[in-house]
């Protein structure tokens, strides 16, 4: 009786579920390191790939700068050679997987960078060999995966599906979320063939908790596109009501909050300073960019990037009126800004309103000042801040603004020290004071 030959999806699915496959992870950002601490906990032996030196050399002493990545989480990985962090590439010959986490921004001109994913792609292709799984994370527009990834990875008789496998798989992390995090977000994962979609599904079943197959990869990137773009629309929408409000006279919180008692056909959004982070303000314009190609104007996302990104502009303005009614000018008046993080409690301030709130205010003539229990020091054109006593400078201050609502602020105690409080997140509602003016 004939042996019957195994192909290389069945070497590398019995890999998979033994888990003795050699996982790999490009880029330990807030995405790769989670990622490989998670699938290094449920047995696997991951070595990460990074560029900078530095960042490697603290993950191979079990230190972690991923807030979401505990040290102590860390560290035993390390000990139990579970985790490896390294800048050679070379080391993807030895590897069975390989998960792309690296960063996708955007240029100046609202289009996508790309030279993260071709950089990361082509070093893989140096050593890349059949038999192996790669799986794109790095958020980017319906396409990239075919298009771009795809040829760089192909030779002649490889074949995605049958030599190697290739997926795309969006990333959803949401740092500071303590309900939500790596392993209980489901996955969603799509192949450039059937048979890549069940090996990404299989890999990520090992280590997560539910994974979410679809049709192919340009679904699953448009699936991220989705998710942001909505989020991005409707706190556009929140906003443009905040705006109203203030030309009527009305509270926008109460009338959200009024709004949210129905219980079918509405969802809170909430207004703000502006939008950050690395996700909600960048992604929707990976797919207004692709559909202008195809011809298509996406003016819903056009029109909400503009009404956010006003948003710093209007703050401003409050404040300044707000000092105004006190009889003090902007130019020469103290402004303390309460919190820097593009979020609460996280230390991220990649596109935080704040760092453009700060920059209007001083170029309107005010001296300013920060606090944030998370972000000790921030860089503003080619200097650099550090955050002062919170309680002090409200004493100080003729105006705090409170742009991102930290839990664990004594916010009592601002109200009580603050002479005037511009508050952009309702995060003083339980505190009703003459002293305080909402967004």
């Amino acid at each position: 009786m004939q042996a019957t030959t195994k192909t290389a999806a069945d070497i590398l699915a019995a890999k998979i579920q033994a888990r003795t496959a050699r996982v790999g992870i490009v880029g330990l950002g807030y995405v790769g390191l989670p990622l490989a601490v998670e699938f290094a906990q449920a047995g696997f032996t991951v070595t990460g790939i990074d560029i900078q030196e530095d960042k490697v050399a603290r993950l191979n002493t079990g230190e972690s700068y991923v807030q979401d990545v505990p040290s102590d989480a860390l560290r035993p990985l390390v000990e139990a050679g579970k985790f490896h962090a390294t800048t050679d590439f070379s080391l993807v010959a030895e590897l069975d997987t390989i998960n792309i986490a690296v960063p996708t921004p955007l240029r100046k001109t609202k289009d996508p960078d790309m030279s993260f994913i071709v950089s990361a792609c082509g070093e893989i292709a140096k050593y890349f060999s059949p038999g192996k799984l790669v799986i794109l994370e790095s958020t980017t527009y319906p396409g990239t995966t075919d298009e771009l990834v795809l040829p760089m990875l192909e030779r002649p008789g490889w074949k995605a599906g049958e030599q190697f496998f290739l997926c795309f798989s969006p990333e959803r992390v949401d740092p500071g979320n303590p309900k939500y995090q790596t392993a209980n977000i489901p996955k969603v994962v799509g192949g450039i063939t059937p048979a890549c979609t069940r090996m990404g599904a299989l890999f990520y079943s090992q280590a997560l908790q539910q994974v979410v197959p679809v049709s192919s990869t340009r679904v699953a990137e448009m699936v991220k596109l989705l998710e942001n773009t909505f989020r991005m629309i409707n706190i556009g929408l929140a906003n443009e009501i905040a705006l109203m409000c203030d030309r009527m006279g009305l509270n926008v919180w109460e009338v959200i909050d009024a709004a949210a008692t129905k219980p079918f056909g509405f969802m809170p959004f909430y207004p703000g300073p502006g939008l950050g982070g690395h996700c909600i303000p960048i992604d929707p314009f990976y797919l207004s960019w692709k559909t202008k190609q195809a011809g298509f104007e996406a003016r819903f996302i056009e029109l909400a990037g503009q009404i956010n990104g006003q948003m710093p502009h209007f703050v401003v303005d409050k404040i300044q009126n707000a000092l105004n009614d006190c009889s003090k000018p902007m130019k020469g008046s103290h402004v303390h800004v309460l919190g820097v993080a593009y979020k609460r409690d996280i230390d991220d301030v990649r596109e935080s309103p704040a760092l453009d709130i700060i920059l209007l205010l001083e170029r309107r003539g005010a001296r300013v000042t920060y606090s944030d229990p998370f972000v000790p020091k921030i860089r503003l054109d080619s200097r650099e801040l550090a955050a002062e006593d919170p309680l002090a400078m409200a004493a100080q201050a003729d105006c705090v603004v409170l742009v991102t609502d930290h839990s664990g602020v004594d916010y009592p105690g601002i109200v009580r020290n603050a002479r005037l409080i511009v508050d952009t997140r309702n995060a003083l509602k339980n505190y009703p004071s003459e002293k305080v003016v909402r967004l």
